[in-house]
């Protein structure tokens, strides 16, 4: 998958092929069969081009991380234990990206209205008309 998100365009078995083998030797069955699992479990979609196919990534490379960490979270027998710990392996950088994505996540703070336009609270049914023990009538001195 790598690969295929390093060029974000359809790419061929030869092509992957050809850039791996700068690295290492691999055989062209092997980058084929790959290629063809990673369809089969659909993460990538294919189009066929003569004989070949043109493969592509299904989602980018975030959603497919945050994929990864939702599956891992789920599985938790205490997930709030488990972010904990998950934040406690961060470093301040990762920390810091973490913050900046709740914000984006959380949208623009809105400020609370100006004490004019807010709702006043509902009565409670004691709480008109001097109806409630614990206040005084006006005047009393209480």
């Amino acid at each position: 998958m790598t690969r295929v998100w390093k060029w974000n365009r359809p790419v061929t078995v030869r092509e992957v092929l050809e850039d791996l083998q700068q690295e290492r030797s691999i055989a062209y069955t092997t980058v084929m069969t790959v290629m063809d699992n990673l369809h089969q479990k659909g993460w990538v979609r294919r189009e066929s081009e003569g004989r070949a196919y043109r493969y592509e990534a299904v989602s980018t490379r975030a959603a497919y991380a945050a994929a990864l960490m939702n599956e891992a979270w789920s599985q938790s027998d205490n997930p709030a234990a488990a972010l904990v710990a998950f934040f406690g392996m961060m470093s301040e950088e990762q920390r810091q990206a973490l913050r900046d994505a709740v914000r984006i996540v959380q949208g623009p703070e809105t400020p609370a209205p100006p004490p004019a336009e807010r709702t006043p609270a509902p009565e409670s049914p004691s709480d008109s008309a001097g109806e409630n023990p614990g206040s005084a009538p006006e005047g009393s001195g209480r």
